[in-house]
Formats: structure tokens, C-alpha cells, sequence
């Protein structure tokens, strides 16, 4: 079981409200809207992505890496290194 289970639903309806921003901007380019309001739509997509990363981060934290933690070993190191990993990519973006 992953650590985001128990948040499944929440997680897909954050995913929904983001595709629906993502829509929304693709109409506003195909309806030529002033680029100034696209960026500040953009913004607030790229926003509720940060927003579900961590969220998604937190979980696999408390979850994935501390129970692979418990039981020690290479199984521990590698979920640490993947996490470290996972955030490094998420601070580049």
C-alpha cells in the first residue's frame, strides 16, 4: 500500500481542479486573452502542482521512507536516497 492511499480521492480531485486550470489556459491562449492573465493563471496551475508535490512528498516521507527506515538495511538507504532525489527535483523546478 503507498503512502498516499488513504488520500487517494483528495489527491484525485486536486489533480482534476488542476487539469481543469490547465484546460482553462488553453482556452484563454485560443481565445487570444491578454497574455498578462495567462501568466497569472499559469502561476496558480504551477502553484497546485507545488502544492500536490509536497503534499505527495510528505506522505511518501511518512510513509514509504519511515517504514523502510524501521527495518534498516539497503531497502532504508535506497528510499532515502530516492526521496533526497525526489526533492532535489521538485526544488530545480
Amino acid at each position: 500500500m503507498h503512502g498516499y492511499s488513504g488520500n487517494k480521492d483528495d489527491h484525485v480531485r486536486r489533480l482534476r481542479r488542476v487539469e481543469g486550470q490547465v484546460r482553462g489556459l488553453q482556452r484563454m491562449v485560443e481565445e487570444d486573452k491578454y497574455c498578462i492573465d495567462i501568466l497569472t493563471q499559469v502561476s496558480a496551475a504551477t502553484s497546485a502542482l507545488q502544492s500536490f508535490a509536497l503534499a505527495l512528498l510528505e506522505e511518501h516521507l511518512s510513509h514509504c521512507v519511515a517504514e523502510a527506515t524501521l527495518k534498516g538495511g539497503p531497502e532504508a538507504e535506497a528510499k532515502v536516497k530516492e526521496a533526497a532525489e525526489a526533492i532535489a527535483r521538485l526544488v530545480r523546478s
